[in-house]
């Protein structure tokens, strides 16, 4: 039982980061009550002089208790508020546990805030940060998934602050943006997740939590309306401090007040959502002037030399021929190595897949975010292995000496997820290799052919 007197929480109702305190209360014991609405108001008690007095910053979550403590910051609260055996019972533990909380709050929220907030409307959406957000999601959850490849939890084989503190912080992205076949990618770090969703002391907190099915995307009506509606509330706060401040005179504004949601509707004209949706799913802030050039690159490969290589005949030829006998010499017999690549590529972390239906998802997935690569484009991807000893290499050829994927950031969600190596197609060795791709047979690694996708 934690001896930190009666205390009370200042949030809004939904705030991950009060969450932490919540449930760390939960399962020390702390005596901990959230501030009803008539005590607590978000923009407005947080903004009073007598709050400001008790939490400089303003900000919230915020904490008192019956004995004169008064906390800001989501972790202080939640490490006072836990016990023990939260907090950790060695040096060791404890220090392991700061680390993990100060990596969530320097890793994982700022991607997800960049990730979630464009989806809930609340940040304008710029593609440069959501791509690279992408890829320090990646590595955070491959990072997670190693480390709890041995163990129940973060630190030492109880629940801890670290496991609530980082959960908490992951509740957006796995609501939001971690579609199953995203998870099935990191079996471990899902598994560690749910398991702590489900206990009581969470489930008492967060209520009715369920995982993303279908990752969200930026919706350009929604944040104008989010826009809107914060001016409009702006502009109230405005006017009932200038009603607070004139007293009755304040009636004599009036008629010039009733305009004022007119004016500060304005903006939402000007965002011209409609307009930008046709053209493509989401806006920039700064990046609007790139993204407004996206449909004269719908094809990259336009500036490039045509070439010899008829990439359409030797689909056909591939999809209605035997591809040792006609295919494979088809194909070698018409490639235009002086305007064409071919490349090898391999998964880098085998260690995260599972079973093989589950790799081939992966696959499946990766072809349907290149779609409109396929024009300029041949693949075969391969798994080789099988059930829990798995993984993916393929053979890809396409219009151009560099890597396809980095002439389209549309190209790129995936692209990382492999090593990619260029071949030289006079090479005997790659010749071998391209026809054990295409013919889906052998081993690879020492893992035999499974199953297999073609990219055409």
């Amino acid at each position: 039982m934690s001896n930190t007197g009666k205390g009370t929480l200042y949030t809004y109702p939904g705030n991950i980061h009060a969450y932490k305190a919540q449930i760390a209360a939960r399962y020390s014991g702390a005596k901990l009550t959230v501030a009803s609405d008539d005590k607590f108001q978000m923009n407005e008690t947080n903004k009073s002089e007598q709050y400001l007095k008790k939490f400089p910053t303003g900000k919230v979550p915020a904490y008192e208790n019956d004995v004169g403590v008064y906390l800001f910051e989501s972790n202080a609260i939640a490490h006072y508020l836990s016990n023990e055996q939260l907090r950790g019972n060695t040096l060791e533990d404890q220090a392991s546990i700061i680390q993990w909380m100060e990596y969530a709050e320097r890793d994982i929220i700022p991607a997800s805030s960049t990730l979630v907030y464009p989806c809930m409307g609340i940040l304008q959406f710029n593609k440069l940060n959501n791509e690279r957000a992408k890829d320090e999601l990646k590595s955070i959850l491959h990072l997670l998934n190693e480390h709890l490849r041995t163990r129940t939890y973060l630190v030492s084989e109880r629940i801890t602050l670290a496991d609530i503190v980082v959960a908490c912080d992951l509740l957006l992205l796995f609501q939001w943006i971690l579609e199953p076949v995203q998870r099935e990618l990191y079996p471990n770090t899902t598994r560690w997740f749910t398991t702590l969703i489900h206990q009581d002391e969470f489930q008492t907190v967060i209520g009715d939590y369920k995982l993303c099915e279908k990752m969200a995307h930026f919706d350009s009506k929604k944040y104008a309306e989010v826009c809107s509606n914060q001016q409009q509330q702006h502009a109230e706060h405005h006017e009932s401090t200038k009603k607070d401040k004139k007293g009755a005179s304040e009636k004599k504004n009036e008629p010039k007040q009733a305009k004022q949601p007119q004016v500060e509707k304005q903006p939402k004209k000007e965002a011209k959502p409609k307009k930008d949706d046709q053209a493509h799913e989401s806006e920039g802030d700064e990046m609007e002037d790139v993204l407004a050039q996206e449909p004269k690159q719908k094809d990259p490969f336009a500036e490039m030399p045509k070439g010899t290589f008829n990439m359409d005949e030797f689909k056909r030829v591939y999809s209605n021929e035997d591809t040792k006998t006609k295919a494979l010499p088809h194909f070698w017999e018409h490639y235009d190595k002086e305007n064409y690549s071919l490349w090898q590529c391999e998964y880098k972390y085998p260690e995260d897949l599972g079973q093989i239906f589950m790799t081939c998802n992966l696959v499946a997935g990766m072809f349907q975010r290149l779609e409109k690569l396929r024009k300029n484009a041949f693949a075969s991807m391969c798994v080789w292995g099988k059930d829990k000893d798995n993984t993916i290499a393929g053979i890809w050829v396409w219009k151009g000496p560099g890597l396809a994927f980095e002439l389209s950031p549309d190209w790129q969600t995936d692209y990382e997820s492999y090593t990619w190596s260029k071949l030289n197609p006079d090479d005997e060795k790659t010749k071998q290799l391209v026809e054990q791709f295409f013919a889906w047979e052998g081993e690879h690694n020492g893992k035999s052919f499974n199953q297999g996708k073609i990219f055409k």
